[in-house]
């Protein structure tokens, strides 16, 4: 297969998947890692993918939002062990804000039947899963819900974290790097992630490496905002440690 023919192929992947990643097209299309990037690098010149951390995204596609079912059913084993080691964090009582997200969802399902402590979200599936939990004070944010992520955003969630502080927030996010900060398809969103940062005493990032070097439209915070990260092996070592002399603390699991 010719180069043109080989980026291509590569486009439609990307515009059908809306995310290409390099060892996939190399393994796929039996070349070197190293060619694959060439493509990409081609193709990005040419303004149709904007290249990402590993892979790329269609250009156009910064406000690509996967829906909520595709999002529980990526990369679930990672986020089940981000969830599990986001256990530890927990305090031993006071309160806890647990943002709208598929691993912080996860998160909210493997609280302890011990657990008192008092917890406030705006995600509607997060609510759901703690509604019957016996130790936990429930806090539910009001506001407009996106049908696609199951979240409360706009003026009533943004007035509601404007009237606490708890002591710890586990937040999620669709990107984050050191460069681009922490972002989010949508801007309303992004609104309520930013205001429920403000609302924590302490911030800690649960995130799958795939979301490293990703950009979205709206932008909701600095890496430097996170007092830890939690993600899983995906992300290397080398990545961790340029991440860390920011300031934030990294855990790989």
């Amino acid at each position: 297969m010719y180069a043109p023919e080989r980026q291509q192929e590569i486009l439609r992947l990307a515009r059908d998947g809306g995310r290409v990643d390099v060892l996939s097209l190399a393994e796929e299309f039996k070349v070197t890692a190293e060619t694959i990037r060439r493509d990409l690098k081609a193709l990005d010149r040419a303004g149709l993918v904007r290249r990402v951390h590993g892979g790329a995204i269609p250009a156009g596609r910064l406000d690509f939002e996967p829906d909520l079912a595709e999002r529980e059913g990526t990369a679930a084993d990672e986020k089940d062990r981000i969830a599990h080691a986001a256990l530890a964090e927990l305090p031993a009582e006071g309160s806890v804000i647990l943002d709208a997200g598929s691993t912080v969802a996860r998160l909210a399902a493997s609280l302890p039947l011990e657990a008192t402590f008092t917890v406030v979200t705006h995600g509607l599936p997060t609510a759901a899963r703690l509604a019957d939990h016996p130790g936990i004070q429930l806090h539910l944010i009001g506001g407009r819900v996106r049908s696609r992520t199951r979240a409360a955003v706009d003026a009533w969630a943004l007035r509601a974290y404007g009237e606490i502080r708890a002591d710890v927030l586990f937040v999620a996010a669709n990107g984050f790097s050191a460069e681009a900060g922490l972002t989010t398809p949508d801007l309303a969103e992004a609104a309520v992630k930013r205001a429920a940062i403000g609302a924590a005493r302490r911030v800690v990032l649960l995130a799958d490496s795939t979301k490293h070097g990703q950009e979205h439209f709206a932008r909701f915070g600095d890496l430097t905002d996170v007092d830890l990260l939690i993600t899983d092996t995906g992300l290397t070592p080398e990545t961790a440690t340029e991440i860390e002399k920011g300031g934030t603390e990294v855990v790989r699991v």
